[in-house]
């Protein structure tokens, strides 16, 4: 490999894995339902705030079932299959909800995110199960890269249809979604159900369990997440009381996609023969620095270099605990393992909101210090492991 950029990287991939990327940035560019899904439900459908919020929430809620639940059925009853199944159901609620009747809204939007959840932990077994270990991180890091391409293309278009029609909306994701299916159905290679699944008793939580190191990851890995999200919930607050426009926190979510989409893929390729733990525990490490920043420096400026050190510690421990969640699977536990793993990398959403406004609303400084000294602990604890 030449010049080890994103190109090149890609180019060294298997031709169905470089089909599999680029369904998933149509995908990610598409995504636009469930961001907008508050707003089409107070200005669109007439519901109130609260209402429109328990309707909202109930997708988090399938989200994070989806998450637990997707890797054990991709074991069973085969990956390929299973995830085509996943983003088909995930399609169907989005080309469906803004022709139903408004009772129906909160339980469709449950099964979408349930749909939508499930699918990405079997994305990610069907990369990590069809590549040997060697080639996971990188090829994990191109997955990542096409999504938050697409995640900084997307929201502004979607800005755009919701001016036009809000329906539109719906119809992009849920079209965009199929075209993923399709690019599944035709490029990813088949895979069986594995007959050590199928003949196991073992449940994800019994594989938590009795696995020490996956336990380990799985906790490190929640506690990191509600720190790495922190972005997303307190950041946009903390920055608009101090009177910066909106536009300001847009810019630097781009910033960070931006970042990931240069960068990722070619630093996987050249940190691949390091060990997992230590990379992990150095993106840990980055992650709980560029948090504390803003302890000391709450403005604009501040902002700007923690979510550059951030990302640097995303660029390091994402892709690397995903690949390891796949190393240490025993055989035919491959989704249920990444379903572990998933469903750790997105308990942000749910602890962020409350631990993170809860000390905001005590003080500033204390969630960012508090934010620095976990990710400074979850580092910590992983060097330990570390060879």
């Amino acid at each position: 490999m030449s010049d080890g950029g994103l190109v090149s990287v890609i180019r060294d991939l298997p031709v169905w894995v470089r089909w599999l990327v680029l369904g998933q940035f149509v995908s990610a560019l598409g995504s636009l339902a469930w961001l907008f899904l508050t707003l089409y439900l107070v200005a669109d459908r007439g519901l109130g705030p609260a209402a429109a919020g328990v309707a909202a929430g109930t997708y988090g809620v399938g989200l994070v079932a989806g998450n637990l639940l997707g890797g054990s059925a991709g074991d069973r009853w085969g990956t390929r299959r299973t995830a085509i199944l996943a983003l088909t159901l995930s399609a169907l609620c989005c080309l469906s909800l803004p022709w139903l009747p408004v009772v129906a809204l909160a339980l469709v939007a449950a099964l979408g995110g349930f749909a939508g959840g499930a699918a990405r932990p079997l994305l990610s077994s069907l990369v990590t199960g069809h590549l040997p270990a060697a080639r996971r991180r990188e090829s994990v890091a191109v997955s990542r890269s096409a999504i938050n391409a697409g995640t900084v293309i997307g929201p502004p278009v979607g800005a755009l249809l919701t001016a036009h029609a809000f329906p539109l909306v719906f119809v992009v994701d849920g079209l965009t979604t199929l075209m993923l299916v399709g690019l599944i159905a035709r490029f990813v290679p088949a895979q069986a159900p594995s007959a050590a699944a199928a003949g196991s008793a073992s449940t994800l939580w019994r594989a938590i369990s009795r696995d020490g190191a996956l336990r380990r990851l799985v906790l490190s890995i929640a506690a990191v997440d509600t720190v790495y999200r922190l972005a997303y919930t307190v950041l946009p607050l903390q920055l608009h009381d101090a009177g910066v426009p909106t536009v300001a926190y847009a810019l630097l979510i781009s910033l960070n996609c931006i970042v990931i989409v240069l960068f990722e893929a070619p630093l996987a390729l050249r940190l691949r023969d390091l060990p997992a733990l230590s990379l992990i525990s150095s993106g840990f490490l980055l992650v709980g620095i560029g948090s504390a920043v803003l302890a000391v420096a709450p403005g604009v400026a501040g902002a700007v270099v923690m979510v550059l050190v951030v990302t640097a510690g995303e660029m390091l421990y994402k892709p690397t605990a995903t690949a390891y969640a796949a190393d240490l699977a025993p055989a035919g536990m491959l989704g249920r393992y990444q379903s572990a793993y998933a469903s750790a990398s997105i308990s942000g959403t749910l602890l962020s909101p409350l631990v993170g406004l809860a000390l905001y609303q005590v003080s500033h400084v204390l969630v960012w210090v508090a934010a620095g000294a976990a990710g400074l602990a979850a580092a910590w604890r992983t060097s330990r492991r570390a060879p």
